[in-house]
């Protein structure tokens, strides 16, 4: 799993797969060097389910280094109408990107929410924006790790869906500096508080590295308490499961921590700097847990990707 089954036991946050943060991509806009794609997935092995209703999905971009949101793209939806949902998008910066509730300048409404092939982004001003169904883009032999990496050759991830949320943003957006930090969140209005119900940055860590009394916990931190409380558990993991010395394993821990995709977009963009829907993270990850012991798992990227917003494939059907 990239970030599929994030929660305890490799279920899902709450046992419900709309509040299943699943994959983020950051890269350059292939037709605009002047542009940034965004993509936050969630919703893994997804059946007939649309947008929570109730939940607060986000991209978070930090641009200054210090692990906490400088910028926000927040994403709210209807309660689905025989099937039909439609969304709304807040773009705040500065103080407001740090509020947990829906802040800022709404910079769309009534985003239809697209459930097939024929679907297209919504055009705003210089952004383009996309939320619905597509092809799940990440590839895996999910079933290996469990099985003392013994590959099987099967992706699990074929011919599944997700529920997307596609970006295309002018850079300035983002920072007047090349180098941010990006992750997503997923949070749901309970009791009367909203509730951070999954998040991540970096593919293939939290279902992987943390044990199962500690997914929960994760999953409603913030990355600025990463270091503090991640640091010392993921070095004696790195060091036990991968041979690293202590002093490596710390240095390698801290590729990942605080847990926000780094993207230098003065860089090509290719996990860990960004990530494109064709990067091989399942098995970068495995390499670095285990000091290059696990050889990749030999699987190709999807072939159903476009060259334009969403970039992930049409709906599997």
């Amino acid at each position: 799993m990239s970030n599929h089954f994030s929660a305890a036991n490799l279920k899902s946050p709450g046992g419900d797969p709309r509040l299943d943060f699943t994959d983020l991509f950051a890269f350059e806009a292939p037709r605009d060097p002047g542009k940034t794609v965004l993509i936050a997935d969630c919703c893994p092995f997804r059946d007939n389910q649309l947008f929570h209703p109730q939940a607060v999905y986000r991209i978070n971009i930090d641009n200054d280094g210090d692990a906490r949101e400088d910028v926000a793209f927040t994403f709210t939806f209807s309660q689905p109408d025989n099937e039909a949902q439609t969304g709304t998008a807040h773009y705040a910066t500065g103080s407001q990107a740090r509020e947990s509730e829906p802040a800022g300048d709404v910079i769309a409404e009534s985003i239809h929410v697209g459930l097939s092939s024929s679907a297209q982004p919504m055009q705003v001003g210089d952004i383009q924006i996309f939320a619905g169904v597509r092809s799940d883009p990440f590839f895996a032999d999910a079933e290996a790790p469990f099985h003392d990496f013994k590959w099987t050759g099967k992706d699990t991830f074929a011919g599944k869906n997700v529920l997307s949320i596609a970006l295309e943003v002018p850079n300035d957006m983002l920072s007047q500096q090349p180098v941010i930090g990006a992750w997503g969140t997923i949070s749901l209005h309970k009791d009367g508080e909203l509730v951070q119900m999954d998040r991540g940055g970096n593919p293939t860590i939290n279902p992987f590295i943390n044990s199962d009394d500690m997914k929960d916990e994760y999953n409603a931190r913030q990355p600025a308490d990463d270091v503090p409380n991640y640091l010392e558990p993921w070095s004696k993991f790195l060091e036990d499961k991968g041979g690293y010395s202590p002093a490596d394993a710390k240095t390698v821990a801290l590729e990942v921590l605080p847990d926000i995709l780094r993207y230098d977009r003065a860089e090509p963009a290719a996990y860990p700097n960004g990530r494109v829907p064709t990067d091989d993270v399942y098995s970068y990850r495995f390499a670095w847990m285990s000091k290059g012991k696990i050889p990749p798992d030999g699987l190709e990227p999807h072939r159903d990707l476009i060259d334009e917003l969403p970039y992930l494939g049409v709906p599997i059907e």
